[in-house]
């Protein structure tokens, strides 16, 4: 696949003090890229960057052939933002005033259809489960059908069970939209679970200390041993690094 994102020397400074980098790295298109590290190593700064909520101090973010454009991003936070005052669809349509009406409601339902959320469009999100707005969320993410999309932690705070649904809600987003996929998370398995590739940044300042490719096919076991053997060397890449390389070797499929 060739690279819809990529980085290149990328550092990010605030009041002199180096917070990320320098990285380099390409995304492919299509693909979902999960980032975990400890507290404080720079991932929810990297996104943002990407996302271009924050400006790089240093280096270069390119999407496709050109500079990234915010039109082509969707991003999800780890709360849902939704604005109160206004219905379920109307939220999820907030951005999508380029469009004329017709197509906005096309692509509205079409979102709401894909998280399994249509028949509550025309409720407000008072009236929603924390559940149900996270996904309302993802929908208002999904409906300019961006090229990109960024996902902040964004099923931390739900009860393991909704989260698990949630992660498949991804996968099915994934299916249906096919968009460039990165997602922080503090959740070693949920990274596992969903990813193509799980980089490790480790700092301050965040900076790569593995980068591997998860060669588990789909659906994934959880409990079985190539899972836990990409578990050991994602810890071990959170301690130290010194062995992740091998244990992410040693954790592919035999052919």
């Amino acid at each position: 696949m060739s690279a819809l994102l990529s980085i290149e020397g990328l550092t990010k400074s605030f009041a002199g003090k180096p917070a990320l980098g320098p990285l380099s790295a390409d995304f492919a298109a299509g693909s979902l890229t999960a980032i975990i590290g400890r507290s404080g190593s720079g991932k929810s700064t990297l996104l943002r960057c990407l996302g271009g909520l924050e400006a790089p101090s240093a280096g270069v973010i390119r999407c496709r052939e050109g500079a990234l454009d915010r039109a082509q991003v969707g991003y999800v936070f780890q709360e849902p933002r939704l604005m109160p005052l206004l219905t379920v669809g109307r939220n999820v349509g907030f951005g999508l005033a380029h469009l004329d009406r017709a197509a906005q409601g096309e692509a509205v339902e079409e979102a709401l259809a894909v998280v399994r959320l249509a028949e509550v469009a025309r409720l407000l999100p008072k009236q929603l489960s924390g559940g149900m707005a996270q996904r309302v969320a993802l929908a208002r993410a999904l409906a300019a059908r961006p090229a990109l999309l960024l996902l902040d932690e964004p099923f931390s705070a739900l009860d393991p069970l909704t989260r698990i649904e949630m992660q498949h809600h991804l996968l099915a987003v994934r299916t249906h939209y096919n968009p460039t996929m990165v997602l922080i998370t503090h959740d070693m398995e949920e990274a596992l679970a969903l990813a193509d590739r799980v980089i490790v940044l480790r700092g301050p300042p965040g900076r790569i200390a593995a980068d591997l490719a998860i060669g588990i096919s789909s659906p994934r076991d959880r409990a079985g041993t190539a899972f836990a053997l990409f578990k050991r060397a994602l810890i071990d890449a959170l301690e130290d690094g010194t062995a992740a390389m091998g244990l992410a070797e040693d954790a592919r499929p035999r052919r």
